[in-house]
């Protein structure tokens, strides 16, 4: 037996279920935080039975927990406007090439320079960039989608073919750099990241919100699209680069969640595929 759950529901179900996980992430680590604790540490006076507590919550957990989640936001959004886009469930901004360039210029970052996140984030925004716009000025010339796909798939092999060179060429120390990046990871999260991703994200995250109707429109066809009065290759450009401009910045910033979402996702598409579901 068959059974959908209303939209306004399963907001409100995935909503509460986004807050259980943040007050679980605040309190669950080596050092662990009464869940009971949280209101005075957040809104209280410091005291000396609490200060650990504090500076474990205020300095290290919450900007983590935080860019978790704007990372989270940023990524579904990128991958909601991409599925539009290609009128596919499985699309995500990877298949333009913009997680490969962004991830070649980290590691560019990396093996070339000091590295550090002030340096390997705008690299790496740099190379979602470059790799979106010339995947873009490839894919237009071939009519529909078509193109831009195929141009993403070869800008993504020579990304990954540099992203071996600089591997083989990298130091031992750059080497285990590059391992732990590739994994992901919010240890380096702080407010002053927060302060400067969160804001960039969440602008241009709202922008494309505000193109439902754009998106809802390319999900029926081109053909339909043009009927409605939408010119497709300024709405293919625009959502293209806003997608960049959210990946782009967030690609150095993920979790060991690159293994996280693998271990979960995997099973989930296997469960998709076992309930026969069309997902194509």
């Amino acid at each position: 037996m068959s059974w959908r759950v209303s939209a306004p529901w399963a907001l409100g179900g995935l909503t509460l279920a986004l807050l259980l996980a943040v007050l679980a992430a605040t309190a669950s680590g080596a050092v662990s935080i009464p869940l009971r604790e949280l209101p005075s540490i957040l809104f209280g006076t410091p005291t000396p039975d609490n200060a650990l507590w504090h500076n474990v919550l205020i300095d290290i957990r919450l900007p983590r927990v935080l860019f978790a989640v704007v990372t989270g936001a940023g990524l579904a959004i990128a991958g909601a406007a991409m599925q539009a886009l290609f009128r596919n469930p499985l699309a995500e901004p990877g298949l333009i090439g913009i997680s490969a360039g962004g991830a070649l210029g980290a590691v560019a970052a990396i093996v070339l320079t000091s590295g550090g996140f002030w340096i390997t984030a705008p690299s790496a925004f740099a190379g979602s960039l470059l790799a979106t716009l010339c995947a873009y000025a490839v894919g237009r010339r071939v009519p529909g989608v078509a193109g831009l796909l195929l141009a993403g798939v070869a800008i993504t092999a020579m990304s990954f073919s540099l992203i071996g060179l600089f591997t083989f060429v990298a130091t031992d120390a750059q080497l285990r750099d590059l391992t732990f990046w590739n994994m992901g990871s919010l240890g380096g999260a702080n407010w002053k990241i927060l302060a400067f991703l969160g804001p960039w994200v969440l602008l241009v995250s709202v922008w494309l919100i505000r193109q439902w109707r754009v998106m809802n429109a390319l999900l029926l066809g081109d053909r339909e699209a043009q009927h409605l009065g939408f010119s497709l290759k300024r709405v293919r450009a625009r959502l293209v680069l806003a997608s960049a401009l959210i990946v782009g910045p967030l690609v150095p910033a993920e979790l060991p969640i690159g293994l996280i979402t693998g271990l979960v996702g995997g099973p989930f598409f296997l469960w998709l595929l076992a309930r026969g579901r069309r997902i194509g």
